[in-house]
C-alpha cells in the first residue's frame, strides 16, 4: 500500500514551529507542497497568530513556550506517536528544547537558523552582536522604533520603513512578545554539550546572507549534534519566507528520507 493512500491517522506527524513576528501560516507553502504525505501540526507560538500572550511575562522562559507547544500537539496527536520537528528562528530554538524534553519520541529534527543564542560563548563577536541588537530594542522610545530595530537587523537597514503602514503597526504590536523571546533565549541554560546528547537525524539549514549571530549558531549546532548534516541556501535569515521554494525543497527531501521512508518500513 502506498503511503499517499494510507489512512490519515497512519501518516507521520510533522510539527511546524514558526519564527518570531510570524504565525503558523508561514508554513502554508510547505504544507501544500507535501500534502497527503504527513499529518502537519502547525503551531502558533505564544503571542502570535491565535495564541495568547504569556500569562506571567516577567518570568517567561523557553520552557513555558515548550509547555504551550506540547499542549497544542496533544490536542491533535496521541501521546505515544513519534514526531518530526521543523522549526525556523525562534521556532527552531523552541524545537531544540522540545527535542531535549521529548527524547526518543522525536525521530528527526530540521531547523533553519535556530536563534539559540544561549549556545554562543560569552564575549564572542556573534553573541556581542545580538546582545547589542537586544539592547537597541529595549532602549527604543516607542514600539515602532523597537520593531524597526528588530526588522532591520534581520532584513537589512531601511527595510522597516519600506513596509506598508498596516504591516508596520502589526509588527509594532508584536514587539513585546519579541522581547520575551529574547529573554527566553538568552536565559536558556542548555549548552552545546546538552545538544550533543540529541541523536536523532538532524538537518541544520542557514542562509548565505544571514547575520553572523545566526550563522554562528547554525555552524556550532551542526557540529555538536550527534547525527546532523548542514546545508545553505541563498537569502538571509528569513529565507523560509523569501526563498520558500528552495528551503521547502530541502525540508521535503529530509522528511521523505527520515519520516516517509521510516513510516513505510513500519507498514
Amino acid at each position: 500500500m502506498s503511503l499517499t493512500a494510507a489512512p490519515a491517522e497512519s501518516l507521520p506527524v510533522v510539527v511546524l514551529l514558526h519564527s518570531s513576528m510570524s504565525s503558523q501560516s508561514q508554513w502554508n507553502k510547505l504544507v501544500a507542497r507535501e500534502s497527503g504525505r504527513y499529518r502537519f501540526v502547525a503551531v502558533d507560538l505564544l503571542g502570535y497568530g491565535r495564541s495568547p500572550f504569556p500569562l506571567e511575562p516577567d518570568s517567561f522562559t523557553l520552557g513555558h513556550e515548550v509547555d504551550a507547544v506540547m499542549a497544542s500537539i496533544a490536542a491533535h496527536v496521541d501521546t505515544h506517536e513519534p514526531l518530526h520537528l521543523v522549526g525556523h528562528s525562534y521556532g527552531g530554538a523552541t524545537a531544540l528544547r522540545l527535542a531535549r524534553e521529548l527524547g526518543p519520541r522525536v525521530r528527526s529534527l530540521c531547523v533553519f537558523e535556530p536563534v539559540a543564542f544561549h549556545l554562543l560563548p560569552q564575549g564572542s563577536p556573534a553573541r556581542t552582536e545580538i546582545v547589542a541588537v537586544v539592547a537597541s530594542i529595549e532602549a527604543a522610545p516607542t514600539r515602532t522604533a523597537a520593531a524597526r530595530s528588530f526588522i532591520d537587523y534581520w532584513n537589512g537597514a531601511g527595510t522597516f520603513d519600506t513596509l506598508p503602514e498596516a504591516q508596520q503597526a502589526r509588527f509594532a504590536a508584536q514587539i513585546d512578545k519579541v522581547k520575551l523571546d529574547f529573554q527566553a533565549l538568552l536565559g536558556e541554560p542548555a549548552t552545546l554539550a546538552d545538544c550533543a546528547q540529541l541523536d536523532m537525524p538532524a538537518l541544520v539549514l542557514s542562509g548565505s546572507a544571514s547575520p553572523r549571530s545566526t550563522r554562528e549558531v547554525a555552524a556550532q549546532l551542526a557540529s555538536a549534534l550527534g547525527d546532523a548534516r548542514s546545508a545553505q541556501v541563498a537569502g538571509g535569515h528569513m529565507a523560509p519566507i523569501t526563498h520558500a521554494d528552495a528551503v521547502n525543497e530541502l525540508i521535503g527531501e529530509f522528511l521523505r528520507e527520515h519520516a516517509l521512508e521510516a513510516a513505510g518500513a513500519a507498514l
